[in-house]
This record gives C-alpha cells, structure tokens and sequence, in this order.
C-alpha cells in the first residue's frame, strides 16, 4: 500500500513496541493534511481496500486526540470495510463500504456504494441498506432513504503510512480520524462479522 504521498515521516510513534503500527500525533497528521491540500496524496483504489479500524479522533479544529470518543468507538469495535467492485458503467462505483459497530455479539452496519472524485482525492460514499446481525445471521435489514447530493457524505483523504498500517482522513463534519489496519485481510468475506479486532 505505497504511494507517491504515503507518509514518509509519521510523527512521534505511539506504539513503540516491536510490531505495533506506528501512529502520527495530531500535528503530524496536520502538516500531512497540508500537503495534500497543496499537492493531492496520490491514492488511490488499492491503496484503500481493506478492513480499517478507528483507532483515534480529532475534533474540529483540536489538536489533541479525544480520549473519550476514541476509547468508546474502540470499546464498540467500530470499523471501516473497503472493497473493490466491478462497476456497473464507466461512472458507476466501484468502491463498496461497510461501517460497523458491535456490543457483543450484536453489530450494526451501513452499507452503500463509494468512489473517489478529484485530485486530492475525496472518498464520496452513501449508505443504502441497514443491517442488525446476531453473529453471521442477518435479525433486520432495511434499505435507508438517498442521501441529499448537495450534502452527499465523503472523507478528504491526507494519507497512508508506507506499510499500509494506517489511514488518516478528514470527514464532512471537519474532525479528523485515523484507522489502523493489523491484520493482512485486505478484503475477506463479506458476509462474515466485522467489528471483532484483531488480537
């Protein structure tokens, strides 16, 4: 998961230990952003398939990490599915997303369709279908209303490390998020539970 943008310098490392990615601070991830506001991040499809899981958040215009917010998203195992599809035409998706919570053994997904648009590039998506699911059996599924065009979700991504270990973006609402990968499923089974980190 290499690109010309793959941060070369991600900042103070926050796992030190031998085989623990190595997270960028807030500031890091702040001058990250910079530059690909400046130049693009050259990302692309590949360098997002995967199973992404939330690791830390920033507020709006916070430099600093919550705790609490990050702590309880972690405690839900919330994570982030990106699958590569066969488009349908040349303008169709070809991205398919998967956002997921669990108490137990209780998940809640959203899924929909996702693409990327412009240089930088921004990940546009919408959720369609909603899913409660007790282990890998479906208890409701319901297809959710379009979303508004003019205010169609997205992440504008600012980058990824070298190893593909993390992915950093800033969503519609201005706060800053950054997700790990740990394991090396860079696609799986889609019908299989999602919110159960790796050990």
């Amino acid at each position: 998961m290499t690109s010309p943008s793959s941060a070369a310098n991600p900042g103070s490392p926050s796992h030190p230990n031998p085989g623990e990615p190595q997270l960028p601070d807030g500031d890091a991830v702040l001058a990250l952003e910079r530059r690909a506001r400046r130049a693009g991040t050259g990302l692309g499809q590949a360098d997002l398939v995967g199973l992404w899981w939330l690791e830390r958040i920033w507020p709006r215009g916070q430099r600093r990490v919550s705790p609490l917010a990050g702590l309880l998203l972690r405690g839900l195992g919330a994570c982030l599915r990106i699958e590569a599809q066969a488009p349908e035409s040349a303008d169709a998706p070809s991205l398919r997303l998967t956002n997921a919570v669990a108490l137990g053994p209780l998940e809640l997904r959203f899924q929909g369709p996702g693409w990327l648009n412009g240089p930088r590039p921004l990940l546009l998506f919408t959720f369609e279908r909603l899913q409660i699911r007790l282990g890998d059996r479906v208890l409701l599924e319901r297809p959710l209303p379009p979303a508004d065009p003019r205010r169609m979700p997205f992440f504008a991504l600012i980058a990824t490390a070298p190893d593909g270990s993390w992915l950093a973006a800033r969503g519609r609402s201005g706060g800053l998020a950054l997700w790990c990968q740990r394991t090396p499923d860079r696609g799986g089974q889609p019908g299989a539970p999602l919110s159960a980190p790796p050990r």
